[in-house]
């Protein structure tokens, strides 16, 4: 699991960040841009998302990687870390509402909803430092750890930069973020799948009906929600 979060989350991150290039950061044109193309902007939030939920095995992973060799780092980097993904889920929650009132309402409408709304204060607003702190510090203790080199370590820092907050679009901070995680994160999780324990052919194929089965009755869930 961790292998394939390593691999699997940081490329859903970047697609997701790249398919809103074209469209202004701030939130109005957010919704704009989901008004003339939701598939689209749809698409792009949904792997975002994806992306940052995704993660949260490649972190404990990497985390363990670390804490055999600084313990205190890998606590509280990857405690930080997950923590900020949860954050991120939150935020994720806000987006498809506000998309929503787009649709309902009109672009117009919901951005004259959202502005009023945008600064209350909610529990997850406490986690702001650990979405940005988390990376720092699981990327000094894998740089310290030799986990990972300077350049990927660096690289993994900098997800703290990826911006925070709801609606938020893309800018160059955002695609250096997303790419320098996947640089730091893809390669270790290819190394986790392909040094790992191999299954048994039937373990596979058990699993695989497993993800199957549970993928189908959260879709079903979902649509009966």
């Amino acid at each position: 699991m961790g292998g394939v979060s390593l691999v699997v989350g940081p490329l859903l991150l970047l697609t997701g960040v790249l398919l809103r290039l074209p469209f202004d950061f701030f939130f109005p044109a957010q919704l704009r841009a989901y008004g003339h193309h939701p598939d689209l902007m749809t698409a792009s939030y949904s792997f975002v998302s994806a992306g940052w939920v995704l993660l949260w095995p490649g972190v404990t992973l990497l985390a363990a990687r670390i804490g055999e060799s600084f313990r205190e780092l890998a606590v509280w980097g990857g405690a930080l870390t997950v923590l900020g993904l949860f954050a991120r889920a939150f935020h994720a929650g806000v987006d498809h509402l506000a998309f929503q009132l787009v649709t309902v309402q009109g672009a117009a409408s919901a951005t004259r909803t959202v502005s009023e709304t945008y600064g209350a204060f909610h529990v997850f607003s406490t986690l702001n430092a650990a979405i940005m702190g988390g990376w720092v510090l699981l990327a000094i203790g894998a740089y310290r750890s030799r986990v990972l080199g300077p350049l990927r370590a660096a690289a993994l820092g900098l997800a703290s930069a990826m911006p925070l907050g709801v609606l938020k679009g893309t800018t160059p901070l955002s695609v250096a973020a997303a790419a320098g995680l996947c640089l730091a994160l893809v390669p270790l999780g290819m190394a986790a799948l392909r040094n790992g324990p191999t299954p048994r052919a039937a373990t596979v194929a058990g699993r695989l009906l497993l993800v199957a089965a549970v993928g189908t009755a959260m879709f079903l869930l979902g649509q009966a929600g």
